[in-house]
């Protein structure tokens, strides 16, 4: 049976209308680098896939890294 990826879609549907609705009427903006992680789970355990158009690896992390910072201060209340 193939992988239900529905919830990836739609995951990534409502990121891309939260960013609309944060922008809409601005002028002078476009997405840069974009960073997807989605964790896989089945019965010879799970994993994660990551893929990036950031350029390169350590670019890559960067971008991870200050996601992190993002999450964490917002889990802050800051």
């Amino acid at each position: 049976m193939a992988i239900d990826t529905s919830q990836a879609g739609k995951q990534i549907a409502a990121q891309m209308e939260a960013i609309e609705e944060d922008f809409e009427g601005k002028e002078g903006y476009s997405l840069g680098a974009i960073v997807t992680i989605v964790g896989i789970e089945g019965p010879d355990g799970s994993g994660f896939r990551i893929r990036s158009n950031a350029g390169n690896p350590a670019m890559t992390l960067g971008v991870m890294r200050l996601a992190e910072d993002e999450f964490v201060r917002a889990l802050r209340g800051g």
